[in-house]
């Protein structure tokens, strides 16, 4: 039971994962005015992301310095990311599995 809710936190991190970094794409190709905000599809895009990634960047923004138009933001949560999906999962799962928890 433990390692089916490991490997459920895993995916979700693995989706929130992609979504920051299809988000910083999106807002590289925006800015070189590759793609436009105008077209309806990559407006309802962008907005989905920025939903879906904004409450995860926001307790961040707060303590983190302003570096102008650099936002080092999604890089931080992308960290954690792999910080929580490598140690800390890895060491919850050889826990589960070593207590018969599995």
């Amino acid at each position: 039971m433990l390692l089916m809710l490991i490997q459920i936190v895993d995916i979700i991190l693995t989706v929130l994962w992609w979504f920051i970094i299809a988000q910083a794409v999106m807002s590289w190709l925006i800015a070189f005015n590759v793609i436009n905000t105008h077209n309806d599809f990559v407006a309802q895009l962008w907005m989905m992301l920025d939903r879906i990634t904004e409450p995860l960047y926001r307790p961040f923004r707060r303590i983190m310095p302003d570096f102008g138009g650099l936002d080092l933001t999604p890089m931080l949560v992308l960290i954690l990311i792999i910080i929580i999906q490598g140690p800390v999962l890895g060491y919850l799962a050889r826990l589960a599995y070593s207590s018969g928890m599995a």
